[in-house]
Parts: structure tokens; C-alpha cells; sequence
């Protein structure tokens, strides 16, 4: 998993190591912070998908609206 092809988010700085970096896998997704790239976390890509549509439509907003 490792050697996976991942991918940073266009908002990160160049060769920063303070990123979430993701990842396709056989089965979903895999991500993790770009400082520590041994610990993994993995997730199917529709829960990945609908709490990034979620924090886009405001979701996790605080105080809640």
C-alpha cells in the first residue's frame, strides 16, 4: 500500500508534510497524513464521497446553523 499512487490536495503546499494524501484501493480508499505515511486509514469511496458532500454543504459547521 505503500507504493500506492497517492494524491495530495491541490491546496497543498509543495513538499509540505502537513497533508492527507488518498489513495485508490482494490476495495475503496486509503488516506493518510503525509508526516506519518505508515498509518493507514481505509473506507469504501461512497463514505469518502458523502462526508466530502457533506463538509461541502455545510454539514460540520459550528455553532450549527
Amino acid at each position: 500500500m505503500i507504493n500506492a499512487n497517492w494524491q495530495r490536495s491541490s491546496f497543498s503546499p509543495d513538499g509540505g508534510n502537513n497533508c492527507v494524501e488518498v489513495a485508490a484501493t482494490d476495495d475503496g480508499v486509503a488516506l493518510r497524513e503525509s508526516d506519518i505515511p505508515n498509518e493507514l486509514l481505509t473506507t469504501g469511496r461512497t463514505t469518502l464521497y458523502s462526508l466530502i458532500r457533506s463538509a461541502k454543504a455545510g454539514a460540520f459547521q459550528y455553532p450549527p446553523s
